[in-house]
């Protein structure tokens, strides 16, 4: 199996995935089909192909994309609109649906931290996913980054927000931030601080506009849509970006049928490979149940 690059459209933006095959797939034996989402601000390539790989190797069609403006993807760079993501998600479960190989009544989603919560938004609008599995994720923008902020720098954020807002319907352009002054943990903070002094690149930026829809972004509102089709959540019971106690209220938000996974790690921990592994085989256990 190998995977094969391939494009599609989104409000007319055409973006660029990847598209693996099991061997066993063909137009008189279609599979089901799995997207992958990945995380906030990252590209397709970031921990997606090992996911994929597993995914396919136990007879899933897996396609993992770039978002718009993002990788390979046609958009605005450092334009990271929520609403905007999940029509991308919804746009690749189309593009998967249409391949021959593919069973169309068998669509599933999967996806890790940013990309969690697009699953359960995108579960909730689209009732083509019959199942879907979220990792390390959230489901209420604004009490994740609140969560992540001292009260004088959220006050400061919201009224950082507030003029880019006033700014945006004058001159019709938004300000720029870094992704790491909006939402990280101390350790993920010094870490690329530290980096950057040799490699500046590693600093990536936003938009003040995506800043402001991030904390706008309310998956949690949409969990109970999802029902009766299947709704995995997989939370790290350390994790130091996405709260667990705000994943719990998503999950207890969620109709059934659902389940409820935790591993002992934190956020990060869950893209070495042990925990791929293990992240992957539960995934795999939940999808064969339901899809």
């Amino acid at each position: 199996m190998e995977p094969r690059t391939v494009h599609f459209h989104s409000d007319g933006l055409r973006l660029e995935a990847d598209l693996l095959l099991p061997d066993a797939a063909g137009e008189r034996t279609p599979v089901p089909g799995i997207v992958l989402c990945p995380g906030f601000g990252a590209t397709r390539g970031n921990d997606l192909p090992g996911y994929a790989a597993r995914f396919a190797e136990a007879g899933y069609a897996a396609l993992w994309l770039d978002y718009r403006g993002y990788g390979g993807s046609e958009g605005t760079p450092e334009r990271l609109m929520a609403h905007e993501q999940v029509r991308d998600v919804r746009a690749a479960l189309t593009f998967l649906a249409l391949q021959p190989q593919v069973d169309a009544e068998r669509l599933g989603l999967w996806g890790t931290s940013g990309g969690a919560a697009h699953v359960i938004q995108a579960a909730a609008l689209d009732e083509r996913v019959r199942c879907a599995v979220a990792q390390v994720g959230h489901g209420d923008g604004g009490r994740l980054i609140a969560d992540h902020k001292r009260a004088e720098e959220l006050a400061a954020l919201l009224d950082l927000i507030r003029e880019d807002r006033e700014q945006r319907v004058i001159s019709g352009k938004s300000g720029r931030m870094r992704v790491i002054d909006l939402i990280s943990d101390p350790a993920t903070r010094g870490f690329v601080l530290s980096a950057a002094e040799t490699d500046p690149s590693i600093i990536t930026y936003l938009t003040i506009e995506s800043a402001e829809a991030a904390m706008e972004y309310r998956p949690i509102d949409a969990v109970h849509l999802i029902a009766p089709r299947a709704l995995m959540l997989i939370c790290a019971e350390k994790d130091e970006i996405c709260p667990p106690s705000g994943y719990r209220e998503v999950f207890e938000r969620a109709g059934e049928p659902k389940r409820w996974i935790t591993y002992p790690i934190g956020h990060y921990d869950i893209y070495a490979p042990e925990w791929v592994e293990r992240s992957s085989a539960d995934a795999l256990e939940w999808f064969g149940e339901w899809l």
